[in-house]
């Protein structure tokens, strides 16, 4: 089956092109919609919308996002529990009305306890995912429930719950879920459609994709999988290795007023940075010193080659099972051109000859 391929776009430009994050800033609308129209023009398959504590509102983005194109989907990241359940489901299922039944939803449930605590959520760790696992449930039951419901749970608790409006997709908006600690994969194996996961050697892709079905297994159910990359590419292998190194020469010279000698918090973060104990370059052209240098933060491996290259790298974890990438580069805005024009063309024609030898 075609891959999915996401980008994910920001609501202010970068200020560099050595860019980790883009997540933040203010709002400029006018390149919001540009930057969402590129991904459209390019060939992507949706755009993420990313959260944290002091970031624009992500639904107000993602609708400004939708309104300025045609049939781009829409990945909306949103943290629970800082809502009712029930009136951020009223809120999910109108977004999809309003936008034409373009929204997944991402579900995060934070894994750095500073961030929280900026918006008021001293729970730890561990009880946040048990928050998630009940606020799914009620969200759920609000999507899909044909009569009042209530619900009596150590987080929440709601009598006769409704709603009058149904998401346009069915039964409900897809949850994409993120999270690899032990507090979060039950929670994502029992509620998620997608999980999403960052990009690792295959190796290693493949012992947490096998973790992932075992634990989805004992909930009846099968989970799709997506992987995030930044591919940097380049005219010539040489080309491309020239460019890494420069990126990494910006990441680190950005990174080197804030780098901390303590482990990372989030288990996703820890997991990206020691990936550079098993060497810089793993498997053919997963380079990892620029997840080292930014601590795992901000999707970080790189695949690093031309656009055939590092479309055949993709294609291999295609071959694992994995169904859908996040790529996006480090100058964002040029790289989702690039990767439309160069690199996605690549990823599509390598599935598809994946899967006319299948049939």
């Amino acid at each position: 089956m075609p891959i999915n391929i996401l980008g994910m776009i920001g609501v202010t430009p970068p200020a560099s092109a050595s860019t980790v994050h883009i997540v933040g800033g203010g709002v400029d609308a006018d390149y919001i919609s540009a930057f969402t129209r590129v991904h459209e023009a390019s060939d992507f398959d949706a755009v993420l919308i990313g959260h944290s504590s002091s970031s624009a509102d992500g639904f107000a983005i993602a609708q400004h996002a939708a309104y300025h194109t045609e049939k781009i989907k829409i990945l909306l990241a949103h943290r629970p529990g800082f809502a009712a359940p029930t009136q951020a489901a009223r809120r999910v299922a109108t977004l999809d009305n309003l936008i034409g039944g373009r929204l997944l939803l991402h579900i995060i449930t934070g894994g750095v306890d500073a961030d929280q605590r900026r918006d008021g959520d001293y729970l730890p760790h561990d009880e946040r995912y048990q928050r998630t696992d009940e606020y799914l449930e009620v969200m759920r039951k609000v999507w899909t429930s044909d009569k009042p419901f209530d619900f009596e749970g150590k987080y929440y608790q709601v009598s006769r719950a409704a709603s009058e409006v149904a998401a346009s997709q069915s039964p409900h908006v897809p949850l994409w879920f993120g999270g690899i600690s032990d507090a979060a994969i039950p929670v994502g194996a029992k509620h998620c459609d997608t999980y999403a996961l960052f990009g690792e050697p295959r190796k290693q892709v493949s012992e947490l994709m096998a973790q992932l079905d075992q634990a989805a297994q004992g909930f009846g159910r099968k989970l799709k999988y997506n992987l995030s990359f930044r591919p940097i590419i380049g005219d010539t292998e040489e080309a491309a290795w020239r460019k890494a190194k420069d990126i990494l020469a910006g990441v680190e010279a950005e990174a080197s007023g804030r780098k901390s000698s303590k482990q990372p918090e989030a288990e996703t973060a820890r997991r990206l940075s020691s990936l550079i104990e098993g060497g810089e370059v793993q498997d053919e052209r997963l380079w990892v010193p620029i997840a080292a240098a930014a601590q795992g933060s901000g999707n970080s491996t790189a695949l690093v080659g031309t656009p055939e290259q590092v479309a055949e790298a993709i294609a291999k974890y295609y071959d694992l099972g994995v169904s859908g990438v996040l790529i996006r580069g480090f100058d964002p805005f040029e790289d989702a051109k690039i990767y439309g024009e160069e690199l996605i063309p690549w990823i599509r024609e390598k599935v598809k000859q994946r899967d006319e030898t299948k049939i």
